[in-house]
């Protein structure tokens, strides 16, 4: 299992993802789908695990059938099946525990696509936020260095938090 590694921010990384992205569209064409890179490699000054996060945003995830799938994998992304997950399908680029890339499929326009929207632009519009969110990434970095699992949940609440209040402000625009 891979150490979890917080690097500090690489501007990179929006090169790798837009690489990606072109390969995803090409493995999903027929579909009308919608490509975001996310999570904290997307924000731009924030350090990260150096895991490529992004999301596709179909009509209905029963749209990604076996060919899709394979299509996928044709370009290296395994299909990992998550039935706790009903709303979201998962694919890893990378060993397991260790991706370098992660593609999560979600109905466009649904609460986990939007949420993940929200996330990413409240950090991106906050600096003081993300940087509170780069601290605690590198005080469980320490914390949980092998233990992927760990960490990751030990995020979740400051996420929750953040998309609460990213809710809460869209609320206060309208």
């Amino acid at each position: 299992m891979e150490e979890v590694i917080v690097t500090p921010y690489n501007p990179d990384w929006k090169d790798e993802f837009n690489r990606e992205k072109a390969k995803i569209e090409s493995a999903l064409k027929g579909l009308d789908v919608h490509i975001e890179h996310i999570g904290s490699t997307s924000v731009m000054g924030l350090g990260s695990k150096p895991t490529i996060d992004m999301m596709a945003g179909v009509l209905s995830l029963e749209e990604v059938d076996e060919y899709y799938i394979e299509n996928l994998a044709g370009i290296g992304y395994e299909y990992v099946v998550k039935p706790e997950f009903p709303e979201r399908l998962f694919f890893r680029r990378g060993q397991w525990r260790a991706g370098t890339h992660h593609l999560h499929v979600y109905k466009v326009q649904g609460q986990q696509w939007n949420d993940q929207i929200l996330f990413r632009e409240y950090l991106k519009n906050h600096p003081d936020t993300r940087d509170q969110y780069y601290s605690l990434k590198k005080v469980l970095e320490s914390k949980f260095k092998h233990d992927r699992v760990a960490y990751t949940n030990g995020k979740a609440d400051f996420i929750r938090e953040v998309i609460r209040k990213a809710k809460l402000d869209t609320e206060l625009e309208s």
